[in-house]
């Protein structure tokens, strides 16, 4: 970020409140931070613009989809280069929902979510495994997330 991009207490305070509800009318967060609604809303757009905001959404309870199984899958690449091409190829799978590129034990770590063994043996032996570039892989299965949270937005 630049000196013009730095985000200031203002800012901070906002991220504060929206980030603890999404919902939250931009004339509550005004009322909290003492501004008016056409401030926040100036000032969350230009955190989207400088990439301080990197998205929005509601989240959705994949247990609900029929989705019973969240996994996290370690992959070792035959070498680290193919780490681009191997990515493109993880994209074409919906079910992949994150991925990391990972220094360790691990080439990559992805997270994945399966409707059932069938559905996971079917995407790991038929879709990741396939993959060229894909030398092993380590399954993990997450019984429970028991925290799931943003960073704290500091006010210092």
């Amino acid at each position: 970020m630049s000196e013009m991009e730095k985000i200031d207490d203002l800012d901070r305070k906002i991220l504060q409140i929206i980030t603890q509800n999404a919902r939250i009318p931009f004339k509550e967060v005004a009322d909290q931070c003492g501004v008016s609604r056409a401030a926040v809303h100036q000032r969350v757009q230009r955190m989207y613009d400088i990439g301080v905001i990197v998205g929005s959404g509601y989240i959705v309870n994949p247990k609900m989809l029929g989705y019973q199984l969240c996994v996290y899958i370690g992959i070792t690449l035959e070498k680290g280069s193919m780490y681009r091409a191997v990515t493109k190829e993880l994209q074409k799978i919906p079910e992949i929902v994150e991925s990391q590129f990972t220094l360790g034990g691990f080439s990559m770590l992805i997270k994945l979510y399966a409707k059932d063994d069938a559905h996971l043996m079917h995407l790991l032996n038929d879709k990741i495994q396939e993959i060229p570039g894909v030398a092993n892989t380590e399954t993990l299965t997450s019984l429970e997330q028991p925290i799931r949270r943003g960073l704290p937005i500091n006010l210092d």
